[in-house]
């Protein structure tokens, strides 16, 4: 009868121990039914599970192991494990698996035990743990870090997972994202992202009327509108007819003090590196899309022309005004031009507005945005910088090319 047995192995690290054990294990035809390993801060981990052929013992080939490994100082254990056990771990292995990422400026233990407490409640088996980001000096300013733990986990989680994680991430200032497992996470091709608040720190709309001194009238607009409380065309229409007579070289003066958000130009020039294509849908203005074009690179852009006659504006756009709805369709249109499907697109954004080409992309994110859009978004970052999304495609930082 064939033997399944569980080794593991613990100790410092050093070069030559999985060289080892398993230089033994096919001294004697034995077969490796599973195996992992993990290193932390020096320290290894290693688990196989072995099937010994019918026509070896096992006391020689566990015997040789130990031996073996006590001259390199190593930790040994062997588990037998009962047919009937492995057959019920292999039958799981069908189950749909889900990745959860834990955002923070600092991962504490409290963090991590409240993410997978709520992931066993919903019975999802963790089967790996991995940190994405660096590490971390201890004296680093904690404004400074960032943090994020990736979970791989087994199971059919019930509907309202997503809104416990919500509350949790709301309750101590993290964020956490739960997406399935699939090719289509692991091929991302094309992320588009909204401009004002998401690409930069600022309405551009809004700093327009300050300068137009008609500040506090648009700015109410504004909030009425990425609240979702008033329809964004019209509310759009209202708030560029207040800028009637601003003088032209003011949108220079402004494109050049517009602050980017945390993190923007590390992700652009990362995505690029990456292959990926990017694009800028915007319900605000061409000038500033365009600027930031040039700046970090997009691939495509597309915002509202704002009206110009005799170096003063009009108070008016030309053409199709970029609402909700017109995002929705542009990263389709976008998608089909680069041949890639919808599931590998990404949306960025941070108002009502954005929600329609959030719900369409296979990975919607609200960044930083208003809880209306928090809880309607797919998946939604607010502690860490822009950058924090390459963790939810598994991106670490020592794959960075900057």
């Amino acid at each position: 009868m064939k033997e399944i047995i569980l080794i593991t192995i613990s100790g410092e690290d050093k070069p030559g121990v999985t060289s080892t054990i398993t230089r033994i294990l096919a001294k004697y035809s034995v077969n490796i039914l599973d195996i992992g390993q993990a290193v932390i801060h020096d320290n290894l981990s290693l688990g196989i599970l072995v099937e010994v052929p019918k026509e070896s013992e096992s006391s020689p080939i566990l015997s040789d192991v130990l031996f073996r490994m006590h001259e390199l100082g190593m930790n040994t254990k062997f588990d037998p494990v009962r047919m009937e056990d492995y057959s019920r771990w292999v039958e799981g292995q069908g189950k749909a698996r889900h990745i959860i990422t834990l955002l923070a400026r600092r991962v504490t233990s409290e963090h991590i035990s409240k993410v997978t407490r709520i992931a066993a409640e919903h019975g999802l088996n963790i089967d790996n743990i991995s940190r994405l980001s660096g590490r971390v000096h201890l004296d680093d300013s904690e404004d400074l870090t960032k943090s994020c733990v990736e979970f791989s986990v087994r199971g059919a989680p019930s509907e309202d997972l997503r809104q416990e994680f919500l509350r949790l991430a709301s309750d101590m200032d993290v964020d956490i994202a739960f997406q399935k497992d699939d090719i289509f996470r692991r091929n991302r091709r094309l992320v588009v992202f909204d401009m004002d608040s998401t690409l930069i720190e600022a309405e551009v709309i809004d700093e327009l009327a300050k300068e137009a001194g008609v500040g506090d009238q648009v700015a109410a607009i504004t909030e009425e509108a990425m609240q979702g409380k008033i329809d964004f065309t019209e509310s759009f229409r209202r708030r560029v007819g207040l800028l009637k007579g601003l003088d032209e070289s003011v949108l220079a003066q402004i494109a050049e003090r517009l602050p980017l958000s945390e993190g923007a130009e590390e992700l652009v020039s990362n995505l690029h590196a990456l292959g990926f294509k990017t694009a800028i849908l915007s319900g605000g203005f061409n000038y500033f899309a365009g600027y930031l074009k040039s700046k970090l690179g997009f691939d495509y852009v597309y915002a509202n022309e704002l009206e110009i006659e005799n170096g003063k504006v009009t108070g008016r756009v030309t053409g199709t005004v970029v609402d909700g709805n017109r995002k929705a369709e542009l990263l389709r249109e976008i998608a089909d031009r680069e041949g890639v499907r919808l599931e590998q697109t990404i949306a960025v954004g941070d108002g009502a507005n954005d929600l329609p080409m959030l719900s369409i992309a296979g990975l919607g994110i609200a960044f930083r945005a208003k809880p209306l859009v928090r809880e309607s978004a797919k998946q939604s970052i607010s502690t860490l910088g822009l950058d924090g999304i390459l963790y939810l495609i598994g991106f670490r930082d020592r794959d960075s090319v900057l």
